[in-house]
């Protein structure tokens, strides 16, 4: 029984150490939520931007400040005048409380704008999480791309070596020359070739992925989920994006979080300029303090207690025109930010209209590859044929051969922009 148990653990702790992780698009895109070092920067800004509002929004609360004093030393009460020099000690305590009334837009302007300001980094935190998770489906894409090049490169392995075997078996029969042999060892070492820098290839867009995602560890044991194509039925599996182009465009100048931090950022101008217009008007404020002081020796020295309230009124009357400059400069700060908005709303109308048409353009693409496969297939079988009648040689067969792998690669690369360029249009019009 002991020794059951012991080979059951050792039998668990093998699996866990030889277990791989296999991660779909989606989790990836919430593992670099957790891991993703720019994702928390990102973050770190606008959680900046809410205590600078918090603090800018203290201005209306009052200010409140306690004093207190202790102290020995030697006072009289006729310095100067024969008076005698004692030793007194004092103790004194005191309150003071400071409330703003109005101050014509001042603290409202400074509060706004920092509220403006964090709802901005708020949108901006947003749109860097859709670019974020744009750039993490492009990676994934990339990575299943090269899962399945890595498969037509395997065929076309498969593919030379046949070859080679039915070359050699020609010659000895006496079919075929030599010459036959040798190309088709060289196509079988470039098939190799073309192989191995597939797998490499693929190494690569993990180190991508890894990089995009935040995985910080020199080595990664996890796989994107991946299914075997059907290249037979790849278009048909192909669906038409649910918006139109115009609908697209509409949908991005509603949603798309870049234009939502640019209003932010107008709104905070504007409350900057309130800001800025409000220092030709005075502050009004209320003042109320409380005092207890005591002197152990010299009585008549120190009052023992007093309160005092107050309404203030501060009103700088001229400061070298500083004020109306602000107040331009303001100004002029909203106008420019609702121009800069105006031109990303044509930068975001033209990106959006490329990406849809790359959408629609590569969808195409993978219709004409796929009948490219289906009739370069139909080629090399033909060739094979040819080939095995005697009726053409190696070359038309190895160049029908090729034409089949190449047209099979398109298809893959062709077939995984479609989904990339969905991600992009997608991240484009803020979906």
């Amino acid at each position: 029984m002991k020794r059951l148990i012991k080979l059951s653990t050792i039998l668990a702790l093998t699996l866990n150490l030889n277990a791989t992780d296999t991660y779909t698009v989606d989790d990836l895109i919430l593992k670099s939520i957790e891991n993703s070092p720019d994702i928390k920067i990102s973050a770190y800004n606008y959680e900046s931007s809410k205590s600078r509002y918090d603090q800018a929004f203290s201005g209306y609360l009052p200010t409140v400040d306690l004093r207190l004093s202790m102290g020995t030393g030697e006072a009289s009460d006729n310095a100067g005048f024969g008076g005698e020099m004692v030793e007194n000690e004092t103790s004194f305590a005191g309150i003071s409380a400071k409330q703003l009334i109005y101050d014509f837009g001042k603290t409202g302007g400074n509060s706004d704008s920092f509220k403006f300001e964090s709802e901005a980094y708020s949108s901006e935190h947003a749109q860097f999480i859709s670019n974020k998770k744009r750039d993490i489906k492009s990676a994934y894409f990339q990575v299943l791309q090269d899962i399945s090049l890595i498969e037509v490169q395997k065929e076309n392995v498969k593919l030379s070596e046949i070859q080679l075997y039915r070359a050699e078996k020609y010659f000895t029969a006496g079919i075929r020359t030599r010459i036959d042999i040798s190309d088709a060892k060289v196509n079988l070492l470039q098939a190799k070739l073309a192989l191995k820098n597939a797998e490499y290839d693929l190494k690569l867009a993990y180190t991508s992925l890894d990089k995009v995602v935040g995985f910080k560890e020199i080595k990664t044991d996890y796989v994107v989920y991946s299914q075997k194509l059907d290249f037979d039925n790849l278009y048909s599996s192909l669906s038409a994006y649910k918006l139109t182009l115009e609908e697209s465009v509409k949908f991005a100048y509603e949603n798309r979080d870049e234009l939502k931090k640019q209003q932010s950022q107008i709104e905070s101008v504007k409350a900057q300029s309130t800001k800025a217009s409000s220092d030709y008007y005075p502050d009004i404020y209320a003042n109320g303090s409380y005092t207890k002081q005591k002197s152990d020796k010299l009585k008549t020295a120190l009052a023992q207690e007093q309160w005092k309230v107050s309404a203030n009124l501060d009103w700088n009357i001229y400061r070298g025109g500083a004020t109306n400059a602000a107040t331009q400069e303001k100004e002029i700060e909203v106008h420019k930010s609702e121009a800069d908005l105006i031109y990303s709303k044509l930068s975001i109308k033209t990106e959006t209209t490329q990406a849809y048409l790359n959408v629609n353009r590569t969808k195409d693409s993978v219709e004409l590859s796929q009948s490219l496969v289906e009739v370069s297939n139909e080629k090399f079988d033909q060739a094979d044929k040819r080939y095995e009648h005697g009726l053409s040689d190696y070359i038309e067969l190895q160049e029908a051969r090729q034409g089949y792998i190449d047209a099979k690669a398109s298809l893959v690369v062709d077939y995984y922009n479609y989904y990339t360029a969905i991600a992009t249009l997608d991240n484009a019009i803020g979906k």
